[in-house]
């Protein structure tokens, strides 16, 4: 058995998220049935470095497979292509050693959250990104972004669902790419928990529109508590950039 990773790029818009699920449409699911093709009906398990949920996109993501047929990594992604939908891109398939695993292996992530900010709204940017009409403090934005860095307890800013114990995750990088209309904040750090992403640009939003400032944000990081937090933004602004190993 020979183990790939593949990194794929997919637009989770038609998707009910990443992973698995009965009688729903999943990014995972097609993999595996167009992988099952290529195996002459033979099951192959896909895993992800992590879930994305429904309506979340992603620019890198990273799975592996395990099959038996050596075939050129060029030509995996040629066949794998062009049997998968459209919404579906293979960038990348590479032959790696047996005990790479495509989510413990992983040393950190890139998410992205790109704001529409316009009291109009786009219909060719409404899968994309979250339409803001709202006036936004950017460098109170920046500001209570700080705060973020470094390592913490941020069981303030999961789903309360989330069923993950250690709640104790570094965030390395927060930055603020403002282009035209569009505003894109871009996290990089060693793991995220259920959501996290999403409730701390809710939060952040939070700030920047004058609902909290920026020193609250310690404060709510101390509570541990989910109910202190702002809104959890919504799914189709989010994008996993990059899975770094």
């Amino acid at each position: 058995m020979q183990r790939y990773k593949c990194v794929i790029s997919y637009d989770g818009s038609g998707f009910s998220g990443y992973q698995v699920q009965p009688n729903k449409r999943t990014v995972q699911s097609e993999l595996e049935a167009k992988l099952a093709k290529i195996h002459k009906g033979a099951s192959v398990k896909v895993v992800g470095s992590g879930r994305t949920d429904a309506g979340v996109h992603a620019k890198g993501q990273v799975i592996h497979f395990d099959s038996p047929l050596l075939i050129p990594e060029q030509k995996w992604e040629v066949a794998l292509n062009s049997m998968l939908p459209e919404e579906i891109s293979v960038l990348s398939v590479n032959k790696v050693d047996a005990s790479f695993h495509a989510r413990f292996d992983a040393v950190g992530k890139e998410y992205r959250y790109v704001l529409h900010l316009s009291s109009i709204r786009d219909p060719f940017q409404r899968n994309y990104a979250y339409r803001y009409p709202y006036p936004l403090n950017l460098d109170a934005i920046r500001e209570a972004g700080k705060f973020f860095l470094g390592t913490h307890d941020f069981t303030s800013f999961c789903s309360a669902k989330t069923e993950v114990v250690d709640k104790i995750r570094t965030i390395e990088a927060i930055d603020i790419i403002n282009d035209g209309d569009l505003l894109t904040i871009r996290f990089v750090g060693n793991g995220f928990l259920y959501n996290m992403v999403r409730i701390l640009v809710g939060t952040l939003l939070a700030v920047g529109s004058g609902d909290f400032s920026p020193e609250e944000i310690p404060v709510i990081i101390e509570k541990k508590d989910r109910r202190f937090a702002g809104k959890t933004a919504p799914a189709q602004g989010l994008y996993l950039w990059e899975v770094f190993y």
